[in-house]
């Protein structure tokens, strides 16, 4: 080996000691290696950038902000509502967990896919007094499966398809990946299904934010308006739509409070006082179509990089809201905010908002201008609580994330427009019509992952300037040499599959793909099955908490340790392994070239 392709190696070995040593974090470790290959030449230093205008990166970042869209549409949680009735058990729960991850998975980044619906995890662990645990760990899992469906579902898809590119002069397309993807994902699930019992049961996840809080008893006012499937029906139906919630008063005509009886028929107009934690009044005003107190108050912005927005406060002990109401300080009118709900110890309200007299003490989410709300909630006395991230009170935009998110993936698919361009073009929409806020748009985005990509792409591109993939695959080909062609197939696998946990499955790709192609090239195959066997086992990360950000993702809010990954991720490792090579084989034949 010349002295490039040795420091091209070490360099490489170096980087993924860093990663298996967790000091550091792998943005950093990325730069590091960046910054060594520009310092020993095998990376030029006019090229030392050239991974931030990839289009991998505009893909990642675009379609985080597509998720972020959908996770505040609630259309995932809808959809959940008709399905949870009939989930009964821990095992049904978790076949529909991981189904709806898995499915979501295949349309946008898993790791969106896993953020939004680990709140309902979480819903349905409370509910039936059990751990997050047994959900988390296997719809981490089913996010992985189901990004190995379409180009899209996750990082070593596109990736792949920019080496196939780079080889053949053609990427691999949008369904290219389902054949294999689908097959793997329905078998993975099948054993997710009955595997979840190999966890621990004594996992507890780290107490969060929201439990620290624990402010559970806000009382807030909907009202029944146009077309609410609520009207005609019974206070007990909307109970049974809102579960967490409780009904502690009807107010009809504006001013007659009537006792919320289970068998009390709804009307048009009516106004509904609600009793729960502000993620579960937000469902229920969701669910039923109703509108929230306050929606129909403009609340004015000065110009476009304003948002609305809410925020939790403390009733001051100085505050000017003690023993006043919202409508005698004249809120909105004089402070352009508007109080949507109120908390007090001990308390159950019958009275609207406005009519409440407020004492030092009680919790308040104040919806206002966020650009102004320090200084108005200053001027009012109140003492705002540590951040946390509240929904409620914004605006959903139902169908609209899911329809642009159907859009774009179309004309990827019949390629009108290309992979990068559609996704951010969708995302850029969604910020346009407000499905997503800006600050919400650039909050999803995962910096750290989108600088690490950045930074690694000409790193391991050395690996194929300096010769070193040719090399290494040479070296694979000596060792399967007296294989089978499955059995060369299987130690690519493998090999994706032993990195993986240690590199980071981007990276994991970048390294191997080239040397996965070059490996094919030897032995006188096509590449385009050994490319595959590379995706899937970069993308099959089920043994470490650290080689994919959906496992990493889980292992603090399930309270996993270590080693609690291989007693589930290994036998489903086999299980792809023994599935995927036989099957890649089918779809993608060795032929010649």
């Amino acid at each position: 080996m010349s002295n490039p392709q040795i420091l091209a190696v070490l360099i490489i070995v170096l980087m993924m000691g860093l990663f298996l040593w967790g000091r550091l974090r792998y943005d950093i470790v990325a730069g590091l290696a960046l910054v060594s290959a520009v310092a020993v030449g095998i990376v030029p230093a006019k090229e030392a950038f050239s991974g931030f205008s990839d289009d991998i990166v505009i893909i990642v970042a675009s379609a985080l902000v597509v998720s972020a869209a959908i996770g505040r549409s609630g259309m995932m949680e809808r959809g959940l509502q008709y399905v949870s009735p009939y989930a009964t058990t821990t095992q049904m729960q978790v076949i529909v967990l991981v189904g709806a991850v898995t499915v979501l998975s295949a349309l946008i980044k898993n790791i969106g896919a896993l953020a939004m619906l680990m709140p309902i995890a979480f819903q349905l662990a409370r509910k039936n007094n059990r751990s997050p645990s047994v959900f988390l760990m296997p719809m981490a899992f089913g996010a992985l499966l189901g990004g190995l469906t379409t180009l899209v579902g996750t990082s070593p898809n596109i990736i792949v398809a920019r080496v196939r590119s780079e080889i053949t002069g053609e990427p691999f397309g949008m369904f290219d990946f389902t054949p294999v993807g689908v097959v793997l994902a329905a078998a993975g699930v099948t054993f997710l299904a009955v595997g979840y019992r190999l966890l621990p049961k004594d996992r507890r996840g780290a107490a969060t934010l929201d439990e620290a809080l624990d402010i559970k008893d806000y009382v807030t006012e909907a009202r029944l308006r146009e077309g609410s499937p609520l009207i005609g029906q019974t206070v007990s139906d909307l109970k049974h739509m809102a579960d967490e919630v409780a009904v502690t008063a009807v107010v009809r005509d504006k001013t007659r409070t009537l006792s919320p009886l289970p068998d009390a028929k709804l009307r048009e107009g009516d106004i509904v006082l609600l009793e729960g934690e502000p993620e579960a009044l937000e469902r229920a005003v969701a669910r039923a179509d109703l509108e929230l107190e306050g929606e129909d108050r403009t609340l004015e912005v000065q110009d476009a990089t304003q948002e609305i927005g809410v925020i939790e406060a403390v009733v001051g002990p100085t505050s000017m809201l003690i023993g006043r109401t919202a409508s005698e300080v004249a809120l909105h009118e004089r402070y352009g905010v508007n109080i949507i709900a109120v908390s007090r110890s001990s308390k159950r309200f019958t009275e609207r908002l406005r009519d409440i007299k407020l004492r030092a003490g009680d919790v308040v989410v104040v919806q206002g201008n966020l650009a102004l709300m320090a200084e108005r909630v200053s001027d009012l006395g109140l003492l705002p609580l540590v951040q946390r991230s509240l929904q409620f009170g914004s605006v959903r935009r139902g169908w609209l994330a899911i329809s642009i998110l159907a859009l774009a993936i179309v004309l990827v698919a019949l390629g009108v427009v290309p992979v990068a361009f559609g996704f951010f073009a969708a995302a850029l929409l969604l910020v346009l019509l407000k499905a997503v806020p800006t600050r919400e748009a650039y909050d999803a985005i995962d910096w750290p992952i989108l600088v690490m990509l950045a930074a690694l792409i000409p790193v391991s591109d050395a690996l194929r300037t300096t010769g070193t993939t040719d090399i290494l695959a040479h070296w694979l080909a000596v060792v399967a040499g007296a294989l089978p062609p499955w059995g060369a197939l299987a130690l690519i696998m493998v090999a994706a599959m032993a990195v993986t946990p240690f590199l980071n499955n981007a990276a994991t790709v970048l390294v191997m793909a080239p040397i996965a192609a070059g490996f094919a090239k030897g032995l006188g195959y096509r590449p385009d099955a050994f490319l595959m066997a590379v995706a899937v086992g970069a993308a099959c990360d089920f043994l470490t908490p650290i080689g994919h950000q959906c496992n990493t993702l889980v292992m603090g809010p399930g309270g996993y340790k270590f080693g609690d990954y291989a007693r589930l991720g290994l036998p489903l490792s086999i299980l792809v392994l023994a599935i995927g090579v036989p099957l890649i084989l089918f779809v993608w034949p060795l032929a010649s070239r």
